[in-house]
């Protein structure tokens, strides 16, 4: 089965070429740097070409509100014109847990305006919503710093390993659509400033965590369950500290 990937060098992009190809499959990576750009449509149509299954994994550059909107909107809508031309009878796409409950954050206003394109697109779909991965707890202490703080609010989260959401998007791509959601989830529940404490405490870093029920996340604030998923998620297998302990 060829299936393109969307994105398909980066973070989950590149694990999940990988595992595709170990299990017999055409996994092709498709990016900018591969000469395949979703935006301005360039080497859609060859890459395409034979394409049973179109997996986009792909992130916006910029997590500003309207330049995040633009990518998805457009990058989507060209995508899903091309597939419907070269006949793709699967579209998988990577989304967040959550997202639509964090509308008040362009980033995540962003992505429902792509699950809404995948739905109506006509093409059958499975979209992929994942907690946030255990490599980006970095990136969420940096976006909540101030100085030397780190203001988080104490909502629930179930962090995953990113192989994990590879190999779960892997098996949806290969498998029949869904036309919805499946999700994937990390074996644990922290509270979010609990957890970005203990990352900041393996590395030695000394900013201070202050919990603030009202702290927002990428622009939205948080309840106690915003981002948990529900009660048929696929629970990972990794654990945070046995992460942790790979990394150092």
């Amino acid at each position: 089965m060829k299936v393109v990937v969307i994105g398909g060098t980066g973070l989950i992009g590149s694990k999940l070429v990988s595992k595709l190809n170990e299990h017999g499959h055409e996994a092709v990576p498709a990016a900018p740097n591969t000469g395949v750009n979703t935006l301005t449509g360039e080497g859609l149509a060859e890459v395409l070409q034979g394409a049973s299954v179109v997996v986009d994994v792909s992130n916006s550059p910029s997590f500003e509100d309207e330049a995040v909107m633009e990518f998805f909107r457009t990058s989507t809508t060209n995508l899903l014109k091309a597939e419907a031309n070269a006949g793709v009878t699967h579209h998988v796409a990577l989304s967040v847990v959550g997202t639509e409950r964090l509308q008040e954050s362009g980033y995540f206003r962003a992505k429902q305006a792509q699950e809404e394109l995948i739905k109506s697109s006509g093409i059958p779909y499975s979209i992929v919503h994942a907690t946030q991965f255990f490599e980006f707890m970095k990136g969420i202490a940096e976006a909540a710093t101030d100085g030397g703080t780190v203001r988080l609010a104490p909502a629930n989260i179930r962090p995953v390993f990113s192989d994990d959401v590879a190999a779960t998007v892997g098996r949806t791509a290969v498998g029949t659509p869904v036309n919805g959601v499946v999700e994937v989830a990390g074996p644990e529940t922290f509270r979010l400033d609990e957890l970005i404490r203990k990352g900041l405490a393996a590395k030695n870093d000394p900013r201070e965590v202050v919990t603030d029920v009202h702290a927002r996340y990428f622009d939205a604030e948080l309840g106690e369950d915003t981002l948990l998923p529900g009660a048929d998620a696929h629970i990972a297998e990794t654990r945070f500290a046995d992460w942790l302990a790979q990394q150092q």
